[in-house]
């Protein structure tokens, strides 16, 4: 793996623009911490709702889970911001093949709010929220965790 992130990256930028790929990559860590934490409790449940096998879904908590993991701290970077990338990508297909629309409108402005499936307001499904968390990993894989993180540590530089 040294050999991967020597190829991907050649510099980890510190300064400025390595706090900043920090707290971006902390922030976007987090987020699928907390997306991939409740889908690991109950995830019998969301694949049904799915309709996809149960071992597919383990797979994207998992890479939601353990790969917000990585990105916190920095480690394995690539492989962490791949693997969730993959399950963003899929998310991308199953909105598209379902007809639903890139952006949704404002839940806001719809009659009477969004009553989703069972019932509770909320938004209107879309492809929105997969395509910017596609738009955040590709974005870290190409610049890489920055100097603050464990891979830089790693291969010390």
């Amino acid at each position: 793996m040294d050999e991967l992130l020597a190829l991907l990256y050649q510099s980890f930028p510190d300064g400025v623009t390595g706090v900043t790929l920090l707290l971006f990559r902390v922030g976007v860590g987090f987020l699928f911490v907390l997306h991939g934490y409740p889908k690991l409790r109950h995830l019998q449940q969301w694949a049904d709702a799915l309709k996809v096998p149960t071992p597919l879904c383990l797979l994207s908590a998992l890479s939601m889970f353990l790969g917000g993991m990585g990105l916190i701290v920095g480690l394995l970077t690539p492989l962490a911001s791949g693997s969730i990338l993959i399950s963003m990508l899929y998310a991308i297909f199953r909105e598209i093949v379902k007809g639903d629309p890139f952006v949704a409108p404002d839940p806001y402005l719809l009659e009477g709010y969004y009553q989703g499936p069972d019932g509770q307001q909320g938004e209107p499904p879309s492809s929105e929220k997969a395509f910017m968390f596609s738009l955040m990993l590709l974005l870290i894989i190409i610049l890489g965790p920055g100097a603050f993180s464990l891979d830089a540590l790693i291969l010390d530089r």
